[in-house]
């Protein structure tokens, strides 16, 4: 269930400008890891689900975009420049980890990177290592799976809680939660640990409820998960939220920059 923000309004105009240009078209530089283990055990926390998201194709972000775990999840589409060698469409990759290397916007898995060729010329594309691309946000598609919840291993019932988000469909960010037990009104914030891991010491009784604070590009909703966690929640059991999150950032992008592939 969606609600409409009205209280936090100052709080969205913060966090709307740093999510700005979502939708445009930037230019960067791409390498790749030899192993895929790199990105699955990144600095999101998605730990082995990670090898099941987006067919492997898999990125680290500079922090620029990583955004302290706010993009956590978040799915960008990149094509390299070279035209010999690759493909018009690209590829699109999902972050799961922080990049620390400022030659490069990414570092994706090397089947992400190989995904970018044209047909027969993935091995070429690999031997180079680096090349020149642009990218953009795009939404993820999720198709019919609901976000979801783990519960994190390093939980201890009933006076600590950890969890992380899957399947956050859209163009978004989750920038807050809030957790009650299931129909009380006394809410608890938690706090993000790191990347897509939030926590709280201040775990309520019971059967527990989360409202999550969502913003794409300039809006922002409530989303109300109403029944999600049982009162003998379990460590590293996956909850469904029987939410939905599909919303696409609706900013504009400058006359040089409007979200459209430059290379014909």
């Amino acid at each position: 269930m969606a609600l409409p923000i009205v209280s936090c309004l100052f709080f969205l105009l913060m966090i709307s400008s740093a999510t700005a240009c979502d939708r445009c078209v930037h230019q960067s530089k791409v390498a790749y890891f030899s192993k895929a283990s790199a990105l699955q055990s990144g600095a999101c926390g998605y730990g082995s689900s990670a090898v099941g998201f987006n067919g492997g194709r898999l990125a680290a972000a500079v922090p620029s975009l990583y955004k302290e775990g706010a993009r956590c999840g978040a799915c960008f589409q990149i094509r390299c420049k070279n035209s010999k060698l690759c493909s018009k469409e690209g590829t699109s990759v999902t972050v799961t980890d922080q990049n620390t290397n400022n030659q490069t916007d990414f570092v994706v898995s090397s089947r992400a990177f190989s995904a970018m060729a044209n047909q027969g010329k993935a091995q070429d594309l690999l031997k180079l290592g680096i090349v020149d691309v642009e990218y953009k946000r795009v939404p993820c598609d999720f198709k019919n799976k609901n976000l979801a919840i783990r519960v994190e291993q390093s939980s201890k019932r009933p006076n600590y809680l950890s969890i992380t988000f899957l399947y956050q469909g859209g163009q978004t960010e989750i920038v807050g939660i809030d957790v009650a037990q299931v129909g009380s009104s006394n809410w608890s914030f938690m706090s993000r640990n790191e990347g897509a891991v939030w926590d709280t010491s201040r775990v309520p009784k019971g059967a527990l409820q989360f409202r999550l604070v969502v913003t794409a590009g300039f809006d922002g909703k409530w989303y109300w998960a109403k029944a999600v966690l049982p009162a003998n929640w379990r460590n590293g059991v996956i909850y469904d939220t029987r939410l939905q999150i599909t919303d696409i950032a609706q900013e504009g992008c400058s006359p040089c920059d409007d979200g459209t592939w430059k290379r014909p």
